[in-house]
């Protein structure tokens, strides 16, 4: 029997498409947190389906027996599958990085179940409607998809983790674009965002919205590695001085980093870090660099890294964002939870008038 189920890193139909947040970009020598976008967005899109549906305040679930039956539950005439079951809880796994844990197996198993049930039911009324994806657009989701992998043959070793075939992964993808279409079709229309919601949800969300002082910094490092004797640090120490006269004497900044800095991930750029806040750089760097004005040049500054030369290139007081600068980040978000919403309406009336047996 065909697999019924979303799989892989594709976000789960019911969630209406939302977005994972992306993972942050691994911080430089001196960087203890990644740096902030100039304007923190309010809260994320509602999170995919397959995340631990429940959520930790949801009631108790039934147990969930130890041993399952082939056949978890049937929608409409239509199985689902143990396999189809335990594929899916695996891609929820995959995606929370660890095992589901043993004291939250009953609910999280129970919100696996309700999301296929779910899911199942809205392919069988794209079905009835009659709603098709063109093979082009399915081609073009697949190669877009495909990039997210540094090589075809990764591509392959993931699917071969996953115990998947080419075939079916375009077919479920194939199946996940038709529901999404219904999604579309059905619920676009109820998902409108006012201009005083948006408005409201900035007046309720001050915190969201206050914008910390921000430094943008260059740097130049001359690294000391861990457990390096006191010769290899005198030396180490002595180089930074060297290029700190240089510095001091007019030398361009972000030559001399591009030249000297054993930082990999800012000497290309001439040493620039970007714009960060208070406490994204570990202490003494931190510190020496929101004490320093506009163009000022520190001292060395030691770190756990090794030996700095910290130059500031701008300042940003801190200051609230406002109500126009954050229009697009807070439609967008509550767009998301107005989509969330009408779909579990759209579901729940087609759980009403369908029939729905569950085995376990």
């Amino acid at each position: 029997m065909r697999r019924m189920i979303p799989i892989l890193f594709f976000a789960a139909a019911i969630a209406g498409c939302s977005k994972e947040t992306p993972a942050p970009k691994e911080g430089t020598a001196a960087t203890a947190t990644p740096a902030t976008p100039a304007a923190p967005p309010p809260p994320g899109d509602p999170p995919p389906a397959s995340a631990l549906p429940g959520g930790p305040s949801a009631p108790v679930a039934k147990a969930v027996p130890a041993v399952l039956p082939a056949v978890i539950a049937r929608v409409n005439g239509e199985d689902i599958s143990k396999s189809d079951f335990e594929v899916a809880v695996r891609n929820l796994e995959a995606r929370a990085g660890s095992p589901v844990p043993a004291s939250e197996r009953d609910r999280v198993f129970r919100g696996v179940l309700d999301e296929l049930v779910g899911y199942k039911l809205l392919l069988q009324e794209a079905r009835v409607r009659k709603l098709t994806v063109p093979d082009t657009d399915i081609d073009a989701r697949l190669t877009e998809v495909k990039r997210q992998f540094p090589s075809e043959d990764a591509f392959q070793k993931m699917l071969a983790e996953r115990r998947l075939t080419p075939q079916q992964v375009r077919s479920e993808m194939k199946s996940e674009m038709v529901v999404n279409r219904l999604i579309e079709t059905e619920i676009t229309s109820k998902i409108g965002v006012s201009s005083d919601d948006i408005a409201s949800f900035y007046k309720r969300n001050p915190k969201e919205f206050a914008v910390p002082e921000r430094v943008r910094a260059s740097h130049i490092l001359i690294a000391v590695p861990a457990g390096a004797d006191p010769a290899a640090k005198a030396s180490a120490l002595a180089k930074a001085n060297g290029v700190l006269k240089n510095v001091r004497g007019g030398g361009d900044f972000a030559v001399l980093a591009r030249e000297n800095s054993q930082d990999p991930g800012s000497a290309a750029n001439g040493g620039d870090l970007g714009f960060f806040q208070q406490g994204q750089m570990v202490g003494a760097f931190n510190d020496t660099a929101f004490k320093l004005g506009k163009g000022e040049v520190s001292d060395i500054v030691e770190t756990e890294f090794g030996y700095h030369i910290i130059k500031v290139t701008d300042k940003q007081a801190s200051r609230a964002v406002t109500l126009e600068e954050a229009r697009p980040q807070i439609e967008k978000y509550l767009q998301g939870v107005n989509r969330k919403k009408a779909t579990e309406e759209f579901v729940q009336s087609l759980r009403m008038k369908g029939k729905i047996e569950v085995f376990i």
